[in-house]
């Protein structure tokens, strides 16, 4: 299972906001619900928001093993 865990502690320490990614960003509201409850996202949108924010995949999006 892929989880954007990282994703949210990558945002603190930038000091980015969840608004400020719709509002300054254009992070649609419906792709931010499907990073809140790790649903499936493209590539693409790993790439953005690496991007975006500067970081690395490992930054965005960690992957658990399900049991």
């Amino acid at each position: 299972m892929m989880s954007f865990d990282p994703l949210w502690e990558t945002l603190k320490k930038k000091d980015i906001t969840t608004y400020r990614l719709i509002k300054e960003y254009n992070l649609s509201r419906g792709m931010l619900d499907k990073l809140k409850h790790n649903r499936n996202v493209t590539l693409e949108t790993v790439n953005w928001l690496c991007t975006t924010l500067d970081c690395r995949v490992e930054d965005v999006v960690v992957y658990r093993k399900e049991r």
